[in-house]
């Protein structure tokens, strides 16, 4: 065992070995859980705050020029348009970011470990 090679080779194989151990190890379901929560809740927040604005302006302009409520209508449904667009935007970034996680965490195999195809070639 005194041989640097076999010394050399010793360590790689423990590295790998704990490498594969803290893979296996399962992530605590709680935080995950409200993990996705936050998201939703910041989506609902998003949604609900356009159609406020929207809301807001349409009421402002209405009752400041005195007529019916076709602003309060008219800016309520940009209001909702502008929403739902924000909120689009931060699901793709969420989903960004979950893929840019998963291919961090898989890996590429290395050089010396060949996966057997089904016939065992």
């Amino acid at each position: 065992m005194t041989d640097p090679d076999q010394r050399k080779r010793l360590e790689e194989l423990e590295n790998r070995i704990e490498k594969l151990k803290t893979k296996e190890q399962p992530k605590p379901h709680q935080e995950e859980h409200y993990s996705q929560a936050q998201q939703a809740w910041r989506m609902v927040i998003e949604l609900v705050t356009g159609l406020m604005i929207g809301f807001g302006i349409g009421y402002g302009l209405d009752s400041l020029f005195g007529t019916i409520p076709i602003f309060l209508v008219l800016f309520t449904f940009l209001g909702l348009a502008a929403g739902v667009q924000t909120m689009m935007r931060s699901a793709a970034e969420m989903q960004k970011t979950n893929m840019a996680e998963e291919a961090n965490d898989t890996t590429a195999p290395d050089a010396g470990d060949e996966e057997r195809t089904k016939d065992g070639d």
